[in-house]
C-alpha cells in the first residue's frame, strides 16, 4: 500500500549522510540528491540518517534543510524527514494555531490514524512543545469545535476486530434521533464517535444505514455551509473510509484556482508510506486522470519531482 521505492541495495547510512552533506555545499544545492536520497528510504531508514547526520556534522538535518532550500519544496522535503509520530505533533500544532474550515488536519490525525499512532503523536507533541495536545486543542476551540476535538484527540480506542451487534443497533438510533433533532454536538454522539473502535463504528454506522435508509454523511449534509457539520463528516470518513476521505483532500487541493500546496503536500507525505497506493486507485476511480498526472499538470520543478517520487511514479 506504500509507494515509496526502496533501492534493492542501500547505501550505508553514513554514505548517504556525506552525499547530503555535498548537496548542501559549494554553491547552490543539489536538489537531485536530496530527492534521490530522501524520497526513496522508509521512515526507519530517515530516522537513523537524520541521527547519523546529526552525530557526523552536529546539525540536525532538519535545520540543514532549511537553511538550502526554500518554498513549497523545503516543506515536502522537512515534513517527509520528519519522524512520522514528530510529524503529526507539528502539523497539529500548526493546525491549533490557525484553526479554519478546511483545516481539518486534527481530524486527520485523531481518526485516520491507529490509535497507537495518535498516542505516539501526543507523546512527540509533549516532547516537542512542552505541553500537551489536548491542553492547545482545548485552548484554541470554542464551543461545539471544542466539544468534539477534544475527545477526539484524546482517544485510546480499542483497536480489534470485535464487535457488539446489540450495542450497533443501539447507538445507531442514538445517532439517528440526535441527527433528527439536529441535536449535532450531543454528548452521546460525540461519545460514540470519539471512543468507539473502528470496527464497531462501522457496524453502528452499516445498521444505521440499513435501518434508516441512508448513509449517516448524508444526514449530516443538511447545512453544506455548516462549519461543524463539515468536521463531523470528516470525522465520519476518516474513521471509515479514510483512503476516500484522502482523495477528496487530493481532488479539491490540484482542483481549485491554484493549487493548495497545504493539502496536497499534508496529504503525500503523510499518506505515502500508508495508504496511497489506494487512494492512487480511488482518485483514478473518481477522477478517470491518474494522480501523478493531475499532480504533474498542476505543480513544477522540485516539488513536483519529489511528490511523484513519493505517489511512485516510475520517472521521479
Amino acid at each position: 500500500m506504500s509507494t515509496v521505492t526502496v533501492p534493492a541495495q542501500v547505501p550505508s547510512v553514513a554514505e548517504d549522510c556525506e552525499q547530503l552533506r555535498k548537496a548542501f555545499s559549494g554553491w547552490g544545492t543539489n536538489e537531485e540528491i536530496i530527492i534521490s536520497i530522501l524520497a526513496h528510504r522508509n521512515a526507519a531508514q530517515r530516522k537513523s540518517i537524520r541521527q547519523t547526520y546529526a552525530e557526523t556534522y552536529e546539525e540536525d538535518l532538519l535545520k540543514a534543510l532549511d537553511k538550502e532550500l526554500t518554498n513549497d519544496f523545503e516543506r515536502v522535503v522537512k515534513l517527509w524527514t520528519f519522524d512520522p509520530a514528530e510529524r503529526d505533533a507539528f502539523l497539529a500544532n500548526e493546525a491549533t494555531k490557525k484553526w479554519t474550515s478546511s483545516n481539518q488536519v486534527l481530524v486527520e490525525i485523531a481518526c485516520a490514524r491507529s490509535p497507537q499512532e495518535l498516542l505516539l503523536a501526543r507523546q512527540a507533541y509533549h516532547a516537542r512543545f512542552k505541553k500537551s495536545l489536548e491542553e492547545d486543542v482545548a485552548h484554541h476551540t470554542t464551543g461545539d469545535f471544542r466539544k468534539l476535538l477534544v475527545p477526539l484527540v484524546s482517544s485510546y480506542r480499542y483497536d480489534g476486530d470485535e464487535v457488539n451487534m446489540t450495542l450497533a443497533k443501539t447507538e445507531a438510533k442514538i445517532l439517528h434521533d440526535n441527527i433528527s433533532k439536529k441535536a449535532y454536538s450531543h454528548e452521546d454522539l460525540i461519545r460514540i464517535l470519539a471512543t468507539r473502535s473502528k470496527a464497531q463504528i462501522n457496524t453502528t454506522l452499516n445498521h444505521y444505514k440499513n435501518e434508516f435508509g441512508q448513509a449517516i454523511n448524508k444526514d449530516l449534509k443538511a447545512d453544506p455551509k455548516d462549519e461543524f457539520l463539515s468536521i463531523l463528516r470528516a470525522t465520519v470518513k476518516c474513521l471509515t473510509y479514510p483512503e476516500k476521505y484522502f482523495e477528496k483532500v487530493l481532488r479539491l487541493a490540484i482542483n481549485k484556482r491554484g493549487t493548495d500546496e497545504g493539502g496536497l503536500t499534508r496529504v503525500v507525505v503523510t499518506r505515502a508510506e500508508v495508504d496511497m497506493q489506494v487512494i492512487k486507485e480511488v482518485f483514478y476511480k473518481r477522477n478517470t486522470v491518474p494522480l501523478d498526472h493531475a499532480i504533474a499538470k498542476d505543480t513544477r520543478g522540485d516539488y513536483e519531482k519529489m511528490l511523484l517520487a513519493l505517489t511512485g511514479h516510475s520517472n521521479a
